[in-house]
């Protein structure tokens, strides 16, 4: 079996050349390393190594699974802050109740049941970095709070009237459609504004499809030391099986996948259970196609995202999908793609 160095291997660089390409890294030293070496993935860690050194807020979206918190982690390593504090939060998995005491600390007797005083991420951010996760599902009344914070760095917790000023840089993922949730008033404009100043959007692992084998390798290497197995094998034809499917869980359930192949596999050679694989195909199979006009608007939308929503000029979206600018303009507006989606540059 190759190693990892089939893909492009990058952390943060010591010096100002940017990212260095890394060969045979120990195990340690692995779990810090983003692997990929995709057209698609390297314009995404070029703008993860452009805004890491910046304070900039950045916005990570992206599907379930596509590794929302390793970038937020890489630009907070590569970044002036690298020695403060990285927190973060789902903001998901707390109870609204509680999230604004997680996030901002209450006073002893604020509420009903807070016996003590606590500190909250903001706090313990402070000189670093907060990474709030699934900012989408942050409840409409706490989101001119957050405003307040990313605008004047300075809160007061809970049951308190004393101002405590901080220096933290936020960084926030999503899996949702933000612009749509603003245009829906789910979702405040001047909040998501106000995020948005550095988006990067994570593709899906379908559509960098060459960074697969790379991973599998690494994620086959990393559960057969934690195991004490020797799998120092994939054969060809299962390499191209799991690098044609789609993966709707991303790297998440790629992970996963290669983990109950290790359990599962004998021997030296990695023997996945492809069944499950066309057990998938086959529901999959039984979902009405996409109609024309969402293929469209797909591929318009991967285009845009890829040119970080430059329309115009030899590196626009016009010019790379092969059409004026006045007919993609248009085809925009038919298919309902318009600026909320993100920032576009005519």
């Amino acid at each position: 079996m190759n190693d990892t160095n089939t893909a492009t291997i990058y952390e943060e660089p010591n010096d100002n050349s940017g990212l260095h390409i890394l060969h045979g890294q120990s195990s340690k030293q692995q779990a810090r390393l983003i692997i990929g070496s995709s057209p698609i993935f390297r314009w995404v860690l070029n703008q993860v190594h452009t805004v890491a050194r910046t304070d900039s807020t950045v916005l990570i979206s992206g599907e379930t699974g596509t590794g929302k918190e390793v970038i937020a982690r890489a630009i907070h390593e590569q970044g002036l802050r690298k020695n403060g504090p990285f927190v973060k939060l789902n903001c998901a998995a707390i109870p609204a109740g509680l999230l604004e005491s997680e996030l901002f600390g209450h006073e002893r007797g604020a509420y009903t049941g807070a016996l003590t005083q606590t500190v909250g991420r903001f706090h313990l951010a402070n000189r670093g970095t907060l990474f709030l996760d699934e900012i989408g599902d942050l409840p409409i009344e706490l989101q001119p709070k957050l405003l307040r914070v990313l605008q004047e760095q300075e809160f007061e917790k809970l049951g308190s009237t004393r101002t405590i000023r901080v220096d933290v840089r936020v960084v926030a993922a999503t899996n949702q459609n933000l612009p749509q949730m603003v245009r829906d008033r789910r979702y405040r404009a001047d909040l998501y504004y106000r995020l948005n100043v550095f988006p990067i959007q994570l593709p899906p692992l379908r559509d960098r499809s060459e960074d697969i084998p790379a991973l599998i390798e690494h994620f086959v290497a990393k559960c057969a030391q934690r195991m004490n197995k020797v799998i120092d094998f994939i054969p060809n034809e299962i390499m191209d099986i799991l690098r044609s499917h789609d993966w709707p869980g991303n790297i998440r359930e790629l992970q996963n996948f290669v983990e109950r192949a290790v359990i599962l596999s004998p021997g030296p050679a990695l023997r996945p259970p492809l069944a499950e694989l066309k057990s998938l195909a086959r529901e999959n199979a039984t979902l009405p196609p996409r109609t024309l006009a969402e293929a469209e608007r797909d591929h318009i939308l991967d285009v845009l995202r890829g040119t970080n929503w430059v329309i115009s000029g030899s590196e626009g979206a016009a010019a790379k999908l092969g059409v004026a600018r006045t007919t993609l303009v248009y085809r925009m507006r038919k298919l309902g793609i318009g600026r909320g989606d993100n920032s576009a540059t005519c």
